[in-house]
Protein backbone atom coordinates (compact mmCIF):
# COMPACT_ATOMS: atom_id res chain seq x y z
CA UNK A 1 0.00 0.00 0.00
CA UNK A 2 2.80 2.45 0.93
CA UNK A 3 4.67 1.57 -2.71
CA UNK A 4 1.56 2.46 -4.54
CA UNK A 5 0.94 5.65 -2.99
CA UNK A 6 4.73 6.84 -3.56
CA UNK A 7 4.53 5.67 -6.80
CA UNK A 8 1.70 7.40 -6.88
CA UNK A 9 3.40 10.59 -5.82
CA UNK A 10 6.33 10.13 -8.02
CA UNK A 11 3.73 10.62 -10.94
CA UNK A 12 2.30 13.10 -9.60
CA UNK A 13 4.84 15.43 -9.01
CA UNK A 14 7.25 15.84 -11.21
CA UNK A 15 10.67 16.45 -10.07
CA UNK A 16 12.22 18.78 -13.06
CA UNK A 17 10.63 20.97 -15.25
CA UNK A 18 11.66 18.38 -18.21
CA UNK A 19 8.10 16.43 -17.42
CA UNK A 20 5.85 19.20 -17.98
CA UNK A 21 4.78 19.89 -21.54
CA UNK A 22 5.37 22.12 -24.29
CA UNK A 23 2.19 24.20 -23.97
CA UNK A 24 1.88 26.28 -27.31
CA UNK A 25 1.11 30.00 -26.79
CA UNK A 26 -1.79 31.71 -28.39
CA UNK A 27 -1.63 35.41 -29.24
CA UNK A 28 -3.96 37.36 -27.64
CA UNK A 29 -6.50 38.87 -29.98
CA UNK A 30 -7.71 42.55 -28.66
CA UNK A 31 -11.20 41.70 -30.14
CA UNK A 32 -11.34 38.62 -27.81
CA UNK A 33 -13.56 39.22 -25.31
CA UNK A 34 -13.17 35.82 -23.01
CA UNK A 35 -9.56 36.05 -22.90
CA UNK A 36 -7.54 35.25 -19.28
CA UNK A 37 -3.54 34.90 -19.00
CA UNK A 38 -1.63 33.87 -16.17
CA UNK A 39 1.92 32.67 -15.56
CA UNK A 40 2.53 29.49 -13.84
CA UNK A 41 5.61 29.39 -11.71
CA UNK A 42 7.49 26.14 -11.57
CA UNK A 43 8.67 24.95 -8.52
CA UNK A 44 12.74 24.71 -8.21
CA UNK A 45 12.74 26.53 -11.67
CA UNK A 46 13.04 30.38 -11.87
CA UNK A 47 11.34 30.63 -15.64
CA UNK A 48 7.98 30.83 -15.97
CA UNK A 49 5.25 29.49 -18.26
CA UNK A 50 2.57 32.02 -19.80
CA UNK A 51 -0.42 30.08 -20.68
CA UNK A 52 -3.49 32.00 -22.53
CA UNK A 53 -6.91 30.21 -22.11
CA UNK A 54 -9.32 31.32 -24.84
CA UNK A 55 -13.47 30.44 -24.62
CA UNK A 56 -15.43 30.55 -27.21
CA UNK A 57 -18.43 29.17 -28.46
CA UNK A 58 -19.60 27.77 -32.07
CA UNK A 59 -23.38 26.67 -30.89
CA UNK A 60 -25.63 29.62 -31.47
CA UNK A 61 -29.18 27.02 -29.79
CA UNK A 62 -28.53 29.21 -26.67
CA UNK A 63 -29.56 32.43 -28.70
CA UNK A 64 -32.23 30.74 -30.37
CA UNK A 65 -34.01 29.76 -27.58
CA UNK A 66 -33.63 33.06 -25.84
CA UNK A 67 -35.16 34.33 -28.76
CA UNK A 68 -38.05 31.76 -28.32
CA UNK A 69 -38.39 32.86 -24.80
CA UNK A 70 -38.83 36.42 -25.58
CA UNK A 71 -41.16 36.05 -28.32
CA UNK A 72 -43.26 33.82 -26.09
CA UNK A 73 -43.12 36.80 -23.59
CA UNK A 74 -44.61 39.16 -26.54
CA UNK A 75 -47.51 36.94 -27.33
CA UNK A 76 -48.53 36.55 -23.32
CA UNK A 77 -47.89 40.41 -23.50
CA UNK A 78 -50.16 41.02 -26.24
CA UNK A 79 -52.55 38.87 -24.91
CA UNK A 80 -53.38 41.01 -21.80
CA UNK A 81 -56.30 43.07 -21.84
CA UNK A 82 -55.59 45.70 -18.77
CA UNK A 83 -51.86 46.14 -19.34
CA UNK A 84 -51.99 49.10 -16.55
CA UNK A 85 -53.16 46.95 -13.82
CA UNK A 86 -50.29 44.51 -14.64
CA UNK A 87 -47.69 46.72 -14.68
CA UNK A 88 -49.06 48.36 -11.47
CA UNK A 89 -49.38 44.89 -9.64
CA UNK A 90 -46.00 44.53 -11.33
CA UNK A 91 -44.51 47.80 -9.71
CA UNK A 92 -46.16 46.91 -6.34
CA UNK A 93 -44.39 43.50 -6.41
CA UNK A 94 -41.18 45.04 -6.97
CA UNK A 95 -41.71 47.82 -4.50
CA UNK A 96 -42.76 45.39 -1.45
CA UNK A 97 -39.95 43.50 -2.24
CA UNK A 98 -37.04 46.23 -1.96
CA UNK A 99 -39.14 47.40 1.32
CA UNK A 100 -39.02 43.71 3.09
CA UNK A 101 -35.66 43.57 2.10
CA UNK A 102 -34.79 47.16 3.69
CA UNK A 103 -36.87 45.82 6.62
CA UNK A 104 -34.81 42.72 7.27
CA UNK A 105 -31.24 44.58 7.08
CA UNK A 106 -32.60 47.33 9.41
CA UNK A 107 -33.68 44.40 11.98
CA UNK A 108 -30.25 42.42 10.94
CA UNK A 109 -28.37 45.50 11.83
CA UNK A 110 -29.68 45.28 15.47
CA UNK A 111 -27.19 42.68 17.51
CA UNK A 112 -29.23 41.26 19.60
CA UNK A 113 -32.81 40.40 17.51
CA UNK A 114 -31.58 38.02 15.22
CA UNK A 115 -30.57 35.93 17.90
CA UNK A 116 -33.45 36.77 19.67
CA UNK A 117 -35.75 35.65 16.63
CA UNK A 118 -33.73 32.54 15.63
CA UNK A 119 -33.98 31.54 19.17
CA UNK A 120 -37.86 32.27 18.73
CA UNK A 121 -37.71 30.39 15.23
CA UNK A 122 -36.38 26.96 17.12
CA UNK A 123 -38.49 26.95 20.54
CA UNK A 124 -41.39 27.03 17.44
CA UNK A 125 -39.66 24.19 15.91
CA UNK A 126 -39.34 22.22 18.99
CA UNK A 127 -43.05 23.05 19.89
CA UNK A 128 -44.27 22.03 16.47
CA UNK A 129 -42.81 18.58 16.75
CA UNK A 130 -44.09 17.78 20.21
CA UNK A 131 -47.26 18.49 18.74
CA UNK A 132 -47.70 17.43 15.29
CA UNK A 133 -45.11 15.16 14.80
CA UNK A 134 -44.29 12.95 17.91
CA UNK A 135 -47.47 10.77 18.00
CA UNK A 136 -49.94 9.05 15.73
CA UNK A 137 -52.88 10.96 16.48
CA UNK A 138 -51.64 13.97 16.39
CA UNK A 139 -49.80 13.31 13.17
CA UNK A 140 -53.81 12.44 11.84
CA UNK A 141 -54.63 15.49 13.24
CA UNK A 142 -52.41 17.50 11.23
CA UNK A 143 -53.04 15.31 7.98
CA UNK A 144 -56.73 16.51 8.40
CA UNK A 145 -55.89 20.13 9.05
CA UNK A 146 -54.12 20.14 5.92
CA UNK A 147 -56.81 18.14 4.05
CA UNK A 148 -59.15 20.77 5.14
CA UNK A 149 -57.36 23.54 4.46
CA UNK A 150 -56.45 22.42 0.55
CA UNK A 151 -60.65 21.83 0.69
CA UNK A 152 -60.75 25.61 1.24
CA UNK A 153 -58.41 27.02 -0.80
CA UNK A 154 -59.52 25.14 -3.75
CA UNK A 155 -63.48 25.86 -2.87
CA UNK A 156 -64.85 22.44 -3.39
CA UNK A 157 -66.33 22.60 0.44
Amino acid sequence: MAASSSMAQAIITPRSSSFLPNLPLTPRSPTSRFTASSKLKISGSKRSVKYCIKASSDDTSETSEIGEVFSGLKEKWDAIENKPTVVIYGGGAVLGIWLSSTIVEAINGVPVIPKFLELVGLGYTGWFIYRYLLFKSTRKELADDIEALKKKIIGSE
